[in-house]
């Protein structure tokens, strides 16, 4: 069902989604069919396993039954008596249309679903290093937030003359002498790095955030 074929993509198990394609005409079986084929990238596609001009049959219904995840598409098409019960029975999702970019749009959207997580990164704040202090627990950048905010713990880039020297996390953040969580924009604080020293004064920290997105095509 659709419902499983949902879950299977939100896992990430999916990658192909198997169709039989049935339609009233020959013109718009093809027309269909090319737009459904071109519903794919490098990751995900559909997969047209049958198509033919005519309603749904019983042999389309035992088609999806014996094969792996399939759905049967109808355009202008319904099953009805035997048939109908049949797909019920055994579970075959069949999806009928009598608009073609209805069909387009969920399927699309299904593939959509189908495609890996992507990470979009969301810059939240950056600071100026005004200069450097030396303590026995390792370099102490002293700053000023110049835009949104610096969260402790959260990632920061090093970037000189506009050249990123590296990436870690802010390991210390402070308020003159207290820790705090967070400081924004127009306050002075001093940031201490993760496991990397190589900083001076007019360094860029840059801080922001990894976002998981679903993948569009």
């Amino acid at each position: 069902s659709l419902d499983e074929l949902s879950a299977l993509i939100a896992e990430g198990n999916l990658k192909a989604l198997k169709v039989i394609l049935k339609a009233d005409v020959h013109g718009s079986l093809e027309a269909i069919r090319t737009s459904l084929e071109a519903l794919r990238n490098d990751e995900v596609k559909i997969q047209i396993i049958s198509s033919a001009v005519g309603g749904i049959t019983q042999n389309d219904v035992d088609l999806a039954n014996d094969s792996e995840n399939v759905v049967i598409l109808g355009f202008n098409v319904r099953p009805t008596g035997q048939v109908l019960a049949s797909a019920k029975q055994r579970g075959v999702e069949i999806k009928t249309y009598s608009v073609i970019y209805e069909m387009i749009d969920d399927m699309t959207a299904i593939l959509s679903g189908m495609m890996s997580k992507v990470v979009k990164e969301e810059n939240t704040g950056q600071a100026l290093i005004k200069e450097i202090f030396s303590t026995p627990k390792g370099k102490v950048a002293g700053c000023v937030v110049e835009s949104g905010q610096v969260v402790r713990g959260g990632k920061i880039r090093v970037i000189r003359e506009g050249v990123v020297m590296h990436v870690t996390t802010v390991l210390s953040l402070r308020r003159f002498k207290d820790e705090v969580k967070e400081v924004g924009k127009g306050y002075e604080c001093g940031i201490m790095l993760d496991n990397y020293e190589d900083i001076q004064a007019g360094d860029v920290f840059e801080t922001f955030i990894e976002v998981e997105e679903n993948a569009t095509l």
